[in-house]
């Protein structure tokens, strides 16, 4: 396949991406790629809402990009963080029009939310599912536009770059371009080849990487792995951030979110005492930022012995909660809780990378061609924290700035590379693997040793043990993909044992505890502010 515009990714970021550039270039070919269903996505799962500046009476630019810096400890970049918030309300608007249902009030005013380290009530939502409405009306929207191919069921194996054309690319190489992708079509198990003139990685986040996770199976750090084979420039990948309040089920993958709007509207953390134990961490309380409530929840169930506190809503209004989170109600019901009755069982969950394919403030990455947005991009508005609900408005507006970008780009490229230019993948010497064990249960590995030494409390030692059995995993890994087909198991497996070895050595850099990276052997902050670029 040839095309103008190439699209890894179906979520919020990816498709606003493609659906300016189609109705911009109606002559045009726009292919959106996904690895299984098109509404499968880190989108979906979004229950909190997205934030913006809608009520200028009560709320301001200059209060959002102050929460955003608070959150970000340090390491926002500024420039980035006052485009995002500025163009934000904007890019709201235009999903509004795509026909997204935010919720309302009875006067018809939007209904805003406040989270954990926002100032003024700004978020929008649906209800708790606020990323599957707008995954909704962004499918919607892509539906009625004819020169969209959405394809299903392809795995992007590689980005192909002059790499592949023979020549050497190192980290030092000033003009790595982007051809287009290898892809394994799960279907008829082929390896084919998709040239583009221009490429965008909206490949979403790498939480299967840990054992519990809010992220679908399908977030396994793709975009990020792929970039850093090709030479590209990752960030800032020690930052994950652990949501603090995700259902605990022993055994139950992924974890069920337990969005941060239920604190907002009152829910209160407990431990096994039945303290709240909130108001000895932060003046703020449960709405605290994230890094801060996920450690002192850590710390109380250290503290207590025990795998999970408890949120509790018995004291809010039973009809009110209904019908803000008539999901998380459902869910509670299922496992035998009554949330008027009974206080929810949580614990941190791995839920969202701030770093990542770091990019510029037109979502350019460091190789040439290729833009990156959403969760596998490091654009600067997050810092060492993200602020709740800032994700989804951070991927609209860099979708439309990439858009805005790619007008001139696409103008100065003379043509495109040929398909029949770029080698077939070579499969020789190859054969099926005899036994799937071998890759099942060194994810298992893998998932564990993140878990136990890469989690939200770290020290040097663990950080260099995980590095050692990282260094394995890889090698054997490596084998097994040089002796055997690849496949959607195999490639993940690549790609998170990267993923792992990314955010292990960004955090070994990192001489300093700051937002989300916290080492008990380096406490103080470090007065020299730095990206780490790996």
């Amino acid at each position: 396949m040839q095309t103008d515009f190439l699209i890894i990714g179906s979520g919020i970021a990816g498709l606003t991406y493609a659906l300016k550039m189609a109705k911009h270039f109606p002559e045009k070919r726009v292919i959106v790629i996904t690895k299984t269903q098109a509404d499968e996505t880190n989108t979906k799962y979004a229950q909190g809402g997205i934030a913006g500046v809608w009520d200028e009476e009560k709320d301001s630019f200059e209060k959002h990009i102050e929460d955003t810096l608070i959150a970000g400890d340090g390491l926002c970049n500024e420039k980035i963080v006052e485009i995002v918030v500025k163009e934000g309300p904007e890019r709201i608007r235009e999903i509004i029009n795509y026909g997204a249902r935010f919720d309302k009030t009875d006067s018809g005013e939007y209904a805003l939310g406040k989270e954990g380290g926002h100032s003024e009530n700004r978020i929008l939502h649906h209800k708790d599912i606020t990323g599957q409405e707008m995954e909704r009306a962004l499918l919607e929207e892509v539906s009625q536009t004819n020169n969209i191919l959405l394809i299903n069921h392809c795995f992007v194996i590689d980005i192909i770059t002059q790499h592949h054309l023979g020549y050497l690319v190192t980290k030092s190489t000033n003009d790595i371009t982007c051809y287009g992708v290898y892809v394994l079509n799960v279907n008829s198990k082929q390896i084919e080849k998709i040239t583009a003139k221009i490429t965008l990685l909206a490949t979403g986040g790498n939480g299967q990487v840990y054992r519990t996770t809010t992220n679908p199976r399908i977030a396994t750090g793709d975009g990020v792995a792929m970039v850093y084979r090709a030479k590209g420039r990752i960030e800032n990948m020690e930052f994950i951030q652990f949501h603090p309040t995700a259902l605990y089920e022993p055994g139950v993958s992924p974890s069920f979110l337990i969005t941060e709007a239920v604190r907002g509207d009152g829910g209160i953390l407990r431990n096994k005492q039945g303290e709240a134990f909130m108001e000895k961490y932060d003046p703020r309380k449960d709405l605290a930022p994230r890094d801060i409530v996920a450690r002192a929840i850590d710390n109380e169930m250290k503290k207590n012995g025990t795998e999970h506190v408890y949120l509790d809503c018995t004291h809010m209004d039973k009809e009110k909660f209904v019908h803000h989170f008539p999901n998380i109600y459902e869910k509670c019901l299922q496992i035998g809780i009554d949330v008027a009755k009974q206080p929810i069982p949580v614990a941190p969950a791995a839920h969202y990378s701030c770093g990542g394919i770091k990019t510029d403030e037109m979502g350019r990455t460091s190789i040439k061609h290729l833009y990156a947005c959403g969760e596998c991009a490091s654009t600067g508005l997050h810092g060492a924290n993200r602020l709740a609900s800032n994700s989804l408005l951070e991927a609209m507006v860099f979708g439309e700035r990439a858009y805005l970008d790619s007008l001139d780009l696409i103008q100065e490229i003379n043509g495109t590379i040929r398909v029949e230019d770029i080698p077939d993948w070579k499969a020789k010497g190859t054969g099926e693997p005899k036994e799937m064990i071998l890759i099942t249960q060194t994810r298992k590995e893998l998932e564990q040793i993140m878990s136990d030494y890469v989690g939200i409390v770290r020290t040097d030692v663990r950080l260099t043990r995980a590095m050692r059995r990282l260094d394995l995993l890889y090698e054997e890994t490596e084998e097994l993909y040089r002796a055997t087909k690849v496949s959607p198991q195999l490639c993940e497996l690549r790609n998170l044992i990267t993923v792992g070895y990314l955010i292990v050595k960004g955090a070994q850099f990192r001489k300093e505890s700051r937002g989300l990276h916290y080492n008990t052997d380096h406490l103080e902050k470090s007065s020299l502010l730095q990206n780490i670029i790996l």
